[in-house]
């Protein structure tokens, strides 16, 4: 791939996507293409961030949407299959946002009926970014789904791969907001 392709695929994969309805996402303490912040920054691992999840606000979701679900995830873990560091499904359809600190297991801060499901930390709940030192830095996927299902028949023991799948076979739209951190 000549440099120009590779620019061009590395902007395309670092700014936050909009369909033609324009169905987008943002948030406060994201920037698309930007860095994260020791705020949502995992607390383990040799990390020391807050682990806060951050603010997400979602607007112009296709119609038809019944729920909306929320992941992170980071594609770059030296695992094979990358790591899911969030996910949560059930949002009601009418919510368009989740407050800042909203992924934490006790925050209660969730909207009603909503599930925070199992991450690869092993629990339920937002675990921030915390790449292997010394590794390039890793991108993370805020991503948004717009669901054409009011519920996902599945419970806080699911794991990430078996969200995705219910995810992709229930798929109107989504959106990403891609950022990036190191150490």
């Amino acid at each position: 791939m000549n440099k120009l392709g590779f620019l061009l695929l590395a902007y395309l994969a670092t700014t936050a996507t909009a369909s033609a309805g324009g169905f987008s996402l943002t948030s406060p303490q994201l920037q698309a293409g930007g860095h994260i912040v020791n705020e949502q920054v995992f607390n383990s691992f040799g990390c020391q961030g807050d682990n806060i999840s951050p603010s997400l606000h979602w607007t112009n979701p296709p119609a038809g949407t019944k729920s909306f679900a929320v992941t992170v995830y980071d594609p770059d873990a030296p695992t094979g299959s990358g790591w899911w560091h969030w996910v949560v499904f059930n949002i009601p359809s009418d919510v368009r946002s989740l407050p800042k600190g909203a992924g934490g297991s006790r925050s209660g801060a969730m909207p009603a009926d909503s599930v925070q499901s199992r991450t690869d930390f092993g629990k339920p709940g937002y675990g921030g970014p915390c790449p292997p030192a010394g590794d390039k830095a890793h991108r993370y996927q805020f991503t948004v789904y717009a669901l054409k299902t009011d519920k996902l028949p599945l419970d806080e023991s699911a794991p990430a791969a078996m969200v995705g799948f219910y995810l992709h076979q229930n798929l109107l739209e989504k959106v990403v907001l891609e950022a990036d951190y190191g150490r």
